[in-house]
C-alpha cells in the first residue's frame, strides 16, 4: 500500500483514487468494497481528510461493482468524520443496485446524496 495520502491505492478487490482540489476532497472508488478492503480504505480516506480539512468529501461509487455492509460502515464513518470537521459528505455515482443497498442500510435518511441521486423509496 502506498504511504502517500493522495493518489491511488488498492485494498483487496477495491481500489481508490484520492484527489484534493481547494475545499473538495474527491475519492473515486472502484471494484468490490468488502470487509477485507474497507478498513484500509477508511484509514486512507481519514488521513487525507485530516490532512487537507476539506469542506466537502465526495465519495464517487461509479466504479463499485459490489458492496456489502462494510461499505455502509465506510460511508457512515466518513459522514461522522465530516460532521466533526464542520464539513459535508457527498455520495455520487452509485449504480441502482448499490443505491438500493445504501437505502436498505438507512443511508437515505442522511443528506449525503447529490444531484438527485437519493436512493428511491
Amino acid at each position: 500500500m502506498n504511504t502517500d495520502v493522495f493518489g491511488s491505492m488498492s485494498a483487496g478487490c477495491c481500489r481508490c483514487t484520492i484527489d484534493s482540489r481547494g475545499e473538495l476532497l474527491s475519492v473515486r472508488l472502484s471494484g468490490e468494497i468488502d470487509q477485507a478492503g474497507a478498513a484500509p480504505l477508511r484509514e486512507r480516506i481519514d488521513q487525507a481528510a485530516e490532512s487537507c480539512l476539506p469542506q466537502t468529501l465526495m465519495l464517487d461509487f461509479s466504479g463499485v461493482t459490489f458492496m456489502d455492509s462494510s461499505g455502509i460502515g465506510l460511508i457512515m464513518g466518513r459522514y461522522r468524520l465530516m460532521q466533526t470537521m464542520g464539513g459535508e459528505l457527498l455520495v455520487t455515482g452509485a449504480s441502482p443496485r448499490i443505491r438500493r443497498l445504501m437505502q436498505m442500510g438507512g443511508l437515505d435518511k442522511l443528506p449525503i446524496f447529490g444531484g438527485g441521486e437519493k436512493p428511491r423509496q
